[in-house]
């Protein structure tokens, strides 16, 4: 199956587009500082968000979009010339071209929900990404993924095989990949593989936790006739699913659900909270503060 390919038309509007995020403390002259910057250097803002945390102290966060002729020849130049502006008001900040598609590993596990809708999105040209493989502990997707000409890689996990598991995954990803999705991957990623990706690895798990925790909490909630359920979707850190959280949506259910509904119903959100994160990830939508996100979506 051919993957998405872009229009002509709009990967020309996409050339000299580039992404800016900032982070730094709340102060007078922010916007007008790097307006200024980016008029002086002939970019054109095409799009701006801000948020402050508090105007008095607080942080102040801002993504723009802007055109600049030339870009790529111009890039390393225009990054050196803003670090300037960056130190005076002691900014976190990052330009990338809107046009360099983002490339992800997706792991996944046995069930296909989260899976299939990246690959239908990435199909459709929905998901602004390359999805560069896939790897999985089970051969249950192998034929699906192929099917998409995805590259699949097997690499079984047990106990007593784990750590070279991991070593064989990072051989796979490093230097090959920009961000790793967990689509339903049902195993504990470690401290050493973390490290290689801060805020750069993508889970997906239902939002009972953390009054529903182990094995089938579809069955506990049903048990307690819960009347919400959901998923989160976060970046995974050493704290188990204690990430920042990136998205979560919830849908009311009632008495007349049996557990199989619930399932039902939670695969449905899941799929939805895990694409929108992994969207605003690769769009250059999110920033990360401490345990928390903005999110310019």
């Amino acid at each position: 199956m051919t993957p998405n390919v872009m229009p002509k038309n709009q990967r020309d509007n996409l050339k000299n587009r580039a992404r800016m995020l900032v982070s730094c403390p709340d102060q007078p002259g922010i916007v007008a500082a790097v307006s200024r910057f980016l008029y002086e250097h002939g970019a054109n803002i095409v799009q701006s968000d801000q948020y402050t945390m508090d105007p008095e102290g607080g942080l102040f966060f801002i993504r723009i979009e802007f055109d600049l002729e030339n870009l790529d020849d111009r890039r390393e130049q225009l990054k050196a010339d803003f670090s300037v502006v960056a130190e005076q008001f002691q900014m976190k900040w990052s330009i990338n071209r809107a046009s360099r598609k983002k490339r992800l590993a997706i792991f996944v596990s046995k069930e296909d929900h989260a899976l299939l809708e990246l690959l239908w999105q990435w199909q459709a040209g929905d998901l602004e990404a390359d999805i560069a493989m896939v790897i999985s502990n089970h051969n249950d997707m192998r034929a699906l993924v192929e099917s998409f000409d995805i590259p699949y890689h097997l690499i079984p996990v047990t106990a007593e095989t784990k750590a070279e598991a991991e070593r064989r995954q990072l051989e796979l990803v490093l230097g090959k990949v920009d961000a790793v999705v967990l689509a339903r991957y049902m195993q504990i990623i470690t401290p050493k593989f973390i490290e290689h990706f801060p805020n750069r690895i993508i889970n997906i798990h239902h939002s009972f936790l953390p009054a529903f925790v182990g094995g089938k909490p579809y069955a506990q909630a049903y048990n307690r006739g819960v009347k919400i359920i959901g998923a989160t979707a976060h970046y995974v850190t050493e704290e188990l699913d204690g990430g920042p959280i990136i998205e979560q949506d919830v849908q009311r259910v009632s008495h007349r659900d049996n557990v199989d509904d619930l399932k039902r119903i939670g695969r449905h959100i899941e799929r939805t909270v895990l694409a929108r994160a992994v969207a605003w990830h690769v769009e250059d939508r999110v920033i990360v503060h401490g345990n928390k996100t903005v999110v310019f979506s």
